[in-house]
């Protein structure tokens, strides 16, 4: 059974959404039999490669809020992060295009990498505040899950995956995304943001069952 999921490395309930589908799927009966494909998708194609504007900065502009606002927001956001294990440092994070991280998982993708691409950029951004746009730091992350170095260079270099990117984007809007993480179990059932593990293993179940 294949379960494609749409997210982006700078969307803080993508990765929260990720720890709770990955525990519903430890416990799905037929978890071997469960095909992941990662897919990639911009919550904002228009963004610099980086942002003079810190996290605060930018939810502040984004939703008419006040700094102290946004940070409230944020502080709710950290707490649930934490539930599932991942300690996210906020303060860190550098904002900016995520559109060559999604590159580099495509690439990763072609090598059987695609889910340790995708994990280790989300610790970059969230936890360890890595600038994730930056093609030294994208290769270095490359060069640690197994990927060659000159080879992420070149790949960053190009206009290489672009394609294979904004196919990813077309077929979500084709199918009514309008935000992440997106979830579409055994191409017919689909379950929106970070839920709670046992809501995703009520679906794995229910999508199994009546499977094709």
């Amino acid at each position: 059974m294949n379960v494609q999921i749409w997210s982006d490395v700078v969307c803080p309930y993508c990765y929260i959404g990720k720890r709770e589908f990955e525990k519903a799927l430890a416990q799905f009966e037929h978890r071997h039999e469960v095909e992941v494909e990662w897919k990639s998708f911009e919550l904002d194609r228009e963004a610099p490669v980086r942002s003079p504007d810190d996290m605060y900065d930018h939810l502040a502009k984004k939703y008419g809020r006040t700094r102290e606002q946004a940070k409230e927001m944020v502080a709710g956001v950290v707490e649930r992060a934490r539930t599932v294990g991942l300690e996210y440092d906020m303060d860190k994070a550098i904002m900016g295009s995520s559109f060559d991280a999604h590159r580099l998982i495509q690439m990763a993708k072609t090598k059987g990498k695609g889910a340790e691409a995708g994990e280790r950029l989300f610790r970059a951004h969230f936890v360890l505040g890595e600038h994730i746009g930056d093609h030294a730091k994208l290769r270095e992350i490359g060069e640690e899950i197994g990927l060659d170095g000159p080879e992420v260079a070149a790949m960053l270099a190009s206009d290489a995956y672009t394609e294979a990117v904004h196919l990813d984007e077309y077929e979500a809007q084709q199918i009514g995304v309008r935000g992440v993480p997106f979830f579409v179990l055994a191409d017919k059932y689909a379950v929106t943001g970070a839920q709670p593990s046992g809501h995703f293993l009520g679906a794995l179940n229910q999508a199994w069952k009546e499977r094709g």
